[in-house]
């Protein structure tokens, strides 16, 4: 990828940010050649602050990082089209996108964000995310607690609870999402499967 930092007079590229499920864009900012090479390295989204001049990576103090999934260059190789996993709001105002704009629009969606956010306490572990103390428990331990809440569904299926069987619903697809991310898969992987299967 050859990017053209020179067509601009303070040697900074603009880039977009776009949801990588959803396709919203999000952010704008800018990068010069380290922003890119830090972006790459970390896969954390972090740009050349004009402000604080300085880099700067999205979610250093609020922890709301831009998980990074590609960086593409347009025709004229003078702006980067960065694709990413959001974890939590984008803006720092708290809304999803800097343009106010809601990004998860259906159901469906929260999934792939919640995905993203699983993702996220995997790669960046903290003491508190009970999720990042199931991913160091190892995979043995997440295979049992999947098998676990499925157990613990089929019982509240048996009764007329509409919030324990709801409520346990949540609970195995949550901890589902968790294996697919410890055996190093996606949602998308099993919708992949799903469609192959349809006919």
């Amino acid at each position: 990828m050859t990017i053209d930092f020179s067509k601009y007079a303070d040697g900074l590229v603009p880039a977009v940010v776009q949801d990588a499920v959803t396709n919203k864009v999000l952010m704008l900012g800018f990068m010069n050649q380290e922003a890119v090479d830090v972006t790459n390295a970390t896969g954390k989204v972090t740009f050349y602050s004009r402000s604080k001049q300085r880099l700067w990576t999205k979610g250093e103090t609020s922890e709301h990082y831009l998980l990074l999934k590609s960086i593409t260059v347009d025709c004229d190789n003078d702006t980067l089209l960065v694709k990413a996993l959001p974890i939590g709001p984008t803006c720092h105002t708290g809304a999803d996108t800097c343009f106010n704009e809601v990004n998860q629009n259906n159901p469906a969606d929260f999934l792939w964000y919640l995905e993203s956010v699983i993702a996220g306490r995997k790669n960046n572990p903290t003491e508190k995310s009970y999720t990042a103390s199931l991913f160091a428990k190892g995979i043995n331990k997440v295979a049992q607690k999947v098998g676990e809440e499925a157990v613990e569904l089929v019982i509240e299926a048996k009764d007329d609870n509409e919030e324990l069987f709801l409520g346990e619903a949540a609970d195995l697809m949550f901890h589902y999402i968790v294996l697919l991310q410890a055996k190093g898969y996606s949602l998308a992987d099993v919708v992949n499967v799903l469609r192959g299967r349809h006919k």
